[in-house]
């Protein structure tokens, strides 16, 4: 990838149907995870012709390398796989989510990890080598892109759920996918 070629993210889109469905996730959440494993379970039950599945990055501060990993999962984005290398590193990172995370959000073994160590996790358990695109200054564009987006939205903590362009603060991740797509559909 030259420097002077222009970067672009693939949008963290699935199906095409008119009910949208937006999921803030923060990749190391434990309730993130809970809900991002359910997603292709649920476009598969209501299908790709009635809804659109849009993944929106919300790092939280609080999960001390959650910057760290969203600009990677992003910089997965603009390679030639697009969405499905994001969705490959978010993937990696949901099976292996303590070894992204601190005890209590404040210490254990990830306290001596350098953020280079990270990286290198992230590549070695999803295969995808985000590194030269993570590098590129302006991916930080698609970084505030998330961010702001989440602002201007209220969003706050993850998971949180938009049904058709409107918060839905009282689904939550550990409801069944039944009750998703039947919320979808309404």
């Amino acid at each position: 990838m030259s420097q002077s070629t222009a970067l672009h993210a693939d949008p963290l889109v699935w199906g095409h149907g008119p009910k949208v469905f937006e999921v803030f996730l923060e990749p190391t959440c434990p309730f993130s995870v809970r809900a991002f494993n359910k997603l292709d379970a649920l476009l598969a039950l209501v299908g790709e012709d009635k809804m659109t599945l849009k993944i929106r990055l919300q790092s939280q501060p609080w999960h001390m390398y959650s910057g760290l990993i969203v600009r990677y999962i992003l910089a997965a984005s603009t390679l030639p796989e697009g969405k499905a290398a994001a969705k490959k590193v978010l993937q990696a990172v949901a099976d292996h989510r303590e070894e992204f995370e601190f005890t209590d959000h404040s210490h254990g073994p990830n306290m001596d990890a350098t953020p280079q160590q990270i990286l290198e996790r992230l590549q070695r358990y999803s295969g995808v080598d985000a590194q030269a695109p993570f590098l590129r200054a302006e991916l930080q564009n698609e970084i505030k892109w998330h961010c702001k987006y989440s602002r201007q939205n209220g969003i706050h903590v993850s998971p949180t759920f938009i049904t058709n362009g409107l918060v839905q603060l009282d689904i939550g991740s550990g409801d069944d996918i039944e009750s998703w797509a039947q919320r979808i559909l309404a």
